[in-house]
């Protein structure tokens, strides 16, 4: 489409600017604004009547005259530019490199608003991901194409587990090229700069990307920042066949700036006041991850969410958990009992681990293991809230054994730590050390074949 230019700008308010006797312009469009004195800025068309065109700025309206600026509208949505030299580098919301290390040389361009994969290609994840961390590695699997968001709360440690995850995360017993896609949304300085030192530190930054937008930087900015992030995971994916995991903290940031900008456009609100298509909207995003069938490569999301006032049931971890397939929750309590990291094992969920365990994928008593630790623990769990209740003394004999398993697996099982990295056989291993605990006739989800070989094998 060509590139047209228009002095008629009508009026600017905040960060809206109208456009008016505008011709074929169309919805997302970018558009330069050019003042005399040679600035310029950017914006997207976020509606379109007749002929006029409502555009939002990506940066501040001050000291924009609006007499002697011209608009220009570009004919295409926002782009990114790919090449492999783009792993190892920082860039911010919008695509613009801020690590001093110059433009990306572009071997192609992408539009950055990509379409979810379509279901027939979709080929079904069944990889196991090793994470180094236990609760999900143990219980809870992250596999290989799955969407497996971290549900936590204001003032949890879920950016210091994010960083475990990105400086850990690999597939075992495989030599694959294996990237991280890390899309910092709405955070603060202190925030970002962590996640930078830390894969700096760690080394994990040379097959890392990152893309970072700060709390001061424009709502619109937000809403490009994850969609840079997943295009660029697409083209190391299917483009580079690579395996890449895609982080993005936090979607409540980026689901707070889609009720600004839908509050600016006077839509009619939905629940607590966000957009009606907020589902469709955060759909746009998650469904994008997965395997294709025929592609070597993967996009495995970690999408983390703070819950407004720890609430699972408001609006953005709501709709999250329709589209997603499970969760993994941080608690609360566990945080101030010191448990790090402090996953809430028993609400959390993979709906796939199942296909990424077993003989051949982590080890063949996996899912046995998995199911009696939980049931273990939950038991565990109820007989200490009666003991706290009632006094120890009510407690049976073996619910005192499943009293101080639930005791011992908090603290070594849960409780690893953020500088740790288990591998399967180590979370496994552990599993059986605390189920011997228990008696062995207590162990019913367990076949005899397992727990021959393992119960009485010493540590």
């Amino acid at each position: 489409m060509a590139i047209r230019e228009y002095k008629t700008i009508k009026e600017v308010v905040g960060p809206l600017m109208l456009v008016t006797k505008t011709k074929d312009v169309t919805y997302d469009e970018l558009v330069k604004i050019k003042t005399a004195n040679g600035e310029t800025r950017f914006g997207k068309v976020l509606e379109i009547d007749e002929d006029k065109a409502l555009v939002q700025l990506f940066e501040s309206s001050q000291g924009l005259k609006i007499e002697d600026a011209k608009a220009i509208f570009l004919g295409q949505g926002l782009e990114i530019d790919l090449s492999p030299l783009i792993l190892g580098r920082i860039f911010d919301g919008i695509g613009r490199p801020i690590d001093g290390k110059g433009k990306i040389i572009a071997e192609k361009r992408e539009d950055i608003n990509g379409v979810a994969l379509n279901p027939v290609a979709r080929d079904y994840p069944s990889e196991f991901i090793q994470t180094g961390v236990s609760s999900i590695d143990g219980l809870n699997t992250l596999v290989r194409g799955q969407k497996l968001p971290i549900f936590s709360g204001s003032g949890l440690p879920h950016n210091k587990l994010a960083a475990m995850i990105a400086r850990n995360a690999k597939v075992i017993g495989k030599d694959e090229a294996f990237a991280v896609v890390f899309a910092a949304i709405g955070i603060t300085f202190e925030e970002s700069n962590f996640f930078v030192e830390e894969f700096k530190k760690s080394g994990a930054i040379d097959r890392t990307v990152m893309f970072v937008n700060l709390a001061n930087d424009p709502a619109i900015e937000r809403i490009a920042t994850p969609r840079m992030a997943i295009t660029t995971a697409e083209y190391l994916a299917y483009e580079l066949d690579m395996h890449v995991l895609i982080i993005m903290t936090d979607i409540t940031n980026y689901a707070e700036a889609l009720r600004e900008i839908s509050s600016a456009r006077k839509e009619v609100p939905g629940r607590r006041g966000y957009p009606g298509y907020m589902y469709t909207d955060l759909s746009s995003l998650y469904e994008r991850a997965g395997r294709i069938k025929g592609k070597k490569g993967s996009i495995t999301q970690l999408p983390i969410l703070t819950m407004p006032e720890d609430d699972k049931t408001h609006p953005i971890p709501d709709l999250t958990g329709y589209i997603t397939e499970g969760q993994v929750i941080l608690s609360r309590a566990l945080n101030q009992k010191g448990l790090q990291p402090p996953v809430d094992v028993l609400p959390s969920l993979s709906r796939l681990k199942d296909k990424g365990i077993g003989l051949n994928k982590t080890r063949a008593d996996h899912a046995d293991t998995l199911n009696q630790l939980f049931a273990s623990y939950a038991r565990g769990k109820d007989a200490k809230e009666l003991a706290t209740v009632l006094g120890e003394s009510a407690l049976s004999d073996i619910d005192k054994l499943y009293a101080k398993f639930a005791e011992q697996f908090e603290k070594q099982y849960i409780a690893q730590g953020f500088e740790s990295n288990r591998s399967i056989e180590e979370t496994l291993d552990l599993g059986w050390k605390l189920l011997r605990i228990l008696p062995r006739s207590e162990l019913k989800r367990i076949s005899t074949k397992h727990l021959d070989v393992y119960y009485s094998k010493e540590d």
